[in-house]
């Protein structure tokens, strides 16, 4: 049997979860419905943050969109494992795993599907950002570390979701994605700045690296320059973070295809 190029395999794993947004809107509408609710809600709620003494911005929406954003673009990658526990429960997937596609194909498919995912959510938040008076405070140019930064959460997002669906092999994959997403997402800057933290949860929060890759996400939305030095601790962080992920997902792959 031939067998079936890694591009042409992942390509063709990508456009079926792409085309499954419309087949199953339900399993992809949360990704946007979600970030969008949180960055008008919190923006509404907190307004008044902006009033703390040397709080990075003037308006409060540009302090939640960039978490809003992240939080979306997280979800967007895992979705993809809530994808593949329903293909491996139906058996779908026993048949993809027998055909002549090489077996890294099964992880770069979903994770390009993913990222298209992430930049479509990400592109809608910012559209409806605007419309609630968010402006980068860089230009266009303060868009890119938010765009790279979502594309992250994306590709951690997947590797996380993927391996937790090849461990687990039933929807108890989902409490278990979802709640430490959330989890690692909100001990972080996710509602107020380090500098006005106290207690158990500034310890937790220096130490969290998914506080770097917040804080790459807003550096085009805050009073402050774009530097290496406040952007560097976040791209580090999206580049081990998701290396891990999708690691820990193909060797998840392997035991899955063994047993």
């Amino acid at each position: 049997m031939s067998r079936t190029s890694r591009r042409a395999a992942s390509l063709g794993l990508a456009r079926r979860s792409i085309v499954n947004i419309t087949r199953l809107p339900s399993a992809f509408l949360p990704s946007i419905a979600m970030p969008v609710f949180q960055a008008v809600a919190f923006a509404g709620t907190f307004f008044a943050i902006t009033r703390i003494p040397g709080f990075p911005t003037s308006r409060s929406i540009n302090w939640f969109l960039p978490l809003a954003v992240m939080m979306g673009s997280g979800f967007a990658g895992i979705g993809i494992g809530f994808t593949t526990i329903r293909d491996v429960e139906s058996g779908f997937y026993d048949r993809i795993r027998l055909s002549p596609a090489p077996r890294s194909a099964l992880l770069t498919g979903p994770l390009l599907a993913a990222l298209v995912r992430a930049a479509l959510v990400t592109t809608i938040v910012l559209i409806v950002g605007l419309w609630f008076g968010m402006r980068p405070t860089h230009g266009v140019a303060g868009l890119v570390p938010l765009y790279v930064a979502g594309l992250g959460m994306a590709a951690l997002g997947t590797g996380w979701g993927l391996a937790l669906a090849f461990r687990f092999r039933d929807m108890r994959a989902a409490a278990v994605m979802q709640l430490t997403f959330f989890l690692v997402v909100f001990v972080s800057e996710a509602q107020t700045p380090l500098s006005i933290m106290d207690g158990w949860l500034e310890g937790v929060t220096r130490i969290n690296p998914f506080n770097n890759i917040l804080r790459l996400g807003r550096v085009g939305f805050l009073d402050e320059p774009i530097t290496w030095d406040n952007s560097w601790g976040g791209l580090l962080a999206v580049v081990v973070i998701s290396a891990l992920t999708l690691l820990f997902a193909r060797r998840s792959l392997d035991r899955l295809a063994d047993a």
